[in-house]
């Protein structure tokens, strides 16, 4: 049992059936990305009764196995829950670390806020990692651009139909090895323009991390799958066709006279961690950022004349990758050269190298699980 800085205590049960050596082994061979599971997974309720009393309790690991839920969980019929991405970094050493945590801490708790859920402390969210990678850190890779894949989440479990926030949640952490996010060695990726659908609108969850934002964009995501591309690119059609992120990154584009350009956040954006990182270390790195209005026009003549160099998209799954085109019904346009620029490529090594110890952390972005 190990007690938390807000007081809760987690207790351990241990998964009597885990996979053996061998198993795991084979797995961490070529682990993908969200195909496998470790051994156990991180819980804690939250309970609350009409008049408010109650809170956050039951802390533990247990098992990874199914959820019991009743069929009338508002989960499933108001999709009250949102989700969060982080991952755990084997170093050199054996020790096991994790990137800008209490990032991810604050904007599940900016989630919560958007789905009416309970905020959970950041330290308690801290603790259930380490909790976790505790109980599984055999589970952590330690091959290039290898990590362990954290994925905290929170269901309102409350069996009611009435419509208003549940009384009744769990907080849950699971964890899965993860290679390459697009599969084998980085390549620039295609990227398909959406026009019939759009990933946030004014005032709706665009900044929450939830899963009705991605459920969402699934069917433009067929759409770019159809057009041969890998992911799919949304546009805000009420601002000039302002560019947006793509379905599960933002994205940025590399000037030729040393600027770098990202859409700014206007409500509809996730706020990225690896979008804020990317910009410190493009700051660092004598770049002048800009959070602005970039249009697709913009993206089409600065392509056309050269201003634009790079784009690239990131995000905690893919870390940073490389657009070699964006594919439109009008036409295709082309990244310069390869797609795998040369910026691109400085900063995603770098990130890399902080977030697996071979860099120095200057930032003190790094927290220590195991």
């Amino acid at each position: 049992m190990t007690q938390t800085a807000n007081g809760l205590a987690f207790t351990r049960q241990p998964n009597t059936n885990p996979k053996s050596d061998a198993e795991r082994a084979a797995i961490l061979a070529n682990p993908g990305f969200g195909d496998y599971f470790t051994d156990h997974t991180a819980v804690v309720d939250f309970t609350i009764d009409a008049n408010g009393q109650g809170g956050w309790g039951n802390a533990r690991i247990e098992p990874y196995g199914p959820i019991a839920m009743d069929p009338a969980a508002a989960v499933l019929h108001y999709g009250q829950e949102i989700f969060e991405g982080l991952k755990a970094y084997r170093h050199a050493d054996g020790s096991v670390w994790s990137f800008r945590p209490e990032a991810n801490a604050a904007r599940f708790n900016t989630s919560a806020r958007r789905l009416a859920l309970p905020e959970l402390p950041e330290e308690v969210f801290i603790e259930s990692l380490r909790q976790l990678v505790a109980a599984d850190q055999a589970w952590v890779p330690s091959g290039d651009g290898e990590a362990l894949y954290l994925r905290p989440f929170m269901i309102a479990t409350e069996a009611f139909l009435g419509v208003r926030p549940a009384r009744e949640v769990s907080y849950r952490v699971i964890a899965s090895p993860a290679g390459n996010y697009f599969g084998g060695e980085l390549k620039p990726v295609s990227i398909w323009l959406s026009t019939s659908y759009a990933r946030a609108g004014e005032g709706g969850t665009g900044e929450a991390k939830c899963g009705g934002n991605y459920a969402a964009s699934l069917a433009a995501q067929m759409e770019a799958e159809a057009q041969g591309c890998k992911q799919v690119l949304f546009l805000d059609p009420f601002n000039d066709n302002a560019i947006e992120e793509l379905g599960g990154m933002n994205i940025f584009f590399v000037f030729r006279d040393g600027r770098l350009v990202t859409p700014a956040l206007n409500g509809h954006i996730l706020h990225g961690i690896t979008r804020s990182s990317v910009m410190q270390l493009a700051a660092d790195r004598g770049l002048k950022v800009e959070e602005r209005k970039i249009t697709i026009d913009e993206w089409r003549t600065g392509v056309a004349s050269g201003e634009i160099t790079e784009a690239f998209a990131c995000g905690t799954a893919a870390v940073i990758t490389p657009i070699g085109e964006l594919k439109t019904a009008e036409g295709t346009i082309a990244s310069p050269g390869s797609g795998a620029g040369e910026v691109t490529m400085a900063i995603r090594e770098q990130l890399l190298g902080i977030q697996t110890g071979a860099v120095e952390d200057l930032h003190g972005w790094l927290t220590r699980l195991v």
